[in-house]
């Protein structure tokens, strides 16, 4: 088989309720130059069973990987290790690509990208086709995820496509045991560091925030998942060049520690005076915390 450009790839937990929507959308696709990779990250539904049927279909290439629950982060870690293509992106369970989606992709890196950049950033949206935040200013050619955040104060979710020798140069998302989330930005913002991406105002995905979906319950996910927000914590109050976000890191940190029972968090700081002065509000942060998700 003709290797392809792009690898679509989709971690999904319990989603066979709006995966479909998801194949549909690729099945739609105007280029072919596209593989899908669905990481079941230990579902107890019948994804399983769906997408062999798809398989059988044969309609675009598919590859199912199922493994046990580690997290989107984790279910992210094994796509990496198992994609082949030159570009990657990751398209939720819950939403789906425009029917132009993968041709605009690859006709638009043929045309500007080169090794300099570690991909491509543009548009999410909702079904009614309304942009998630806003679209990127005309004259912006290329951007780091976080200089497009904090110096140009951009908003909304947006979507990232990125180059797999890139993605593969850095190490994977850590896993805390009993815990299932450490967020994506962490691998995102290492890349910053070493390289932009292009900015495209095209729309490459459609949106549809679940009930349940980690976007909605973020209370919820601080509590439970206290050592792999600490982690980030740590590591965005050393990369982050914004004082507020600093101060913001440092009393999220102390939260999350109270909540993991960590005991050396001030030793284990980078930041031991900023997280010192921050102990009251992470106290404050913590009993709100507990209160939200009663």
């Amino acid at each position: 088989m003709e290797k392809k450009t792009l690898t679509v790839f989709t971690p999904t937990y319990n989603r066979a309720h709006t995966i479909g929507r998801t194949y549909e959308s690729l099945c739609r696709q105007t280029s072919k130059d596209f593989c899908w990779l669905v990481v079941d990250d230990g579902s107890v539904d019948n994804t399983k069973e769906l997408v062999g049927k798809w398989i059988k279909e044969d309609k675009i290439p598919i590859r199912y990987i199922y493994q046990q629950n580690q997290g989107m982060h984790g279910a992210h870690n094994t796509a990496y290790r198992n994609i082949d293509t030159e570009l990657n992106t990751c398209i939720d369970s819950d939403d789906y690509m425009p029917d132009d989606a993968v041709e605009k992709i690859i006709s638009f890196w043929k045309k500007y990208g080169s090794k300099k950049y570690a991909g491509i950033i543009g548009l999410d949206a909702t079904s009614d086709g309304k942009l998630i935040g806003d679209p990127f200013p005309e004259e912006l050619k290329a951007t780091t995820l976080r200089g497009y955040y904090e110096n140009l104060h951009g908003r909304g979710d947006k979507k990232m496509i990125y180059r797999t020798e890139v993605i593969k140069k850095y190490p994977p998302y850590p896993l805390f045991e009993d815990e299932r989330y450490v967020g994506l930005a962490y691998l995102y913002n290492m890349i910053d560091v070493d390289y932009q991406l292009l900015v495209s105002n095209h729309v490459y995905v459609i949106v549809e925030y679940q009930d349940d979906g980690s976007s909605r319950s973020m209370w919820k996910q601080y509590w439970k998942n206290p050592k792999g927000f600490a982690f980030l914590r740590k590591f965005d109050m050393m990369q982050t060049k914004s004082w507020k976000r600093k101060i913001q890191n440092n009393i999220h940190y102390v939260s999350h520690s109270i909540r993991s029972k960590n005991r050396y968090f001030l030793v284990e700081s980078p930041m031991k005076w900023l997280t010192l002065v921050c102990i009251i509000p992470g106290i404050i942060l913590y009993c709100v915390n507990k209160n939200k998700v009663k």
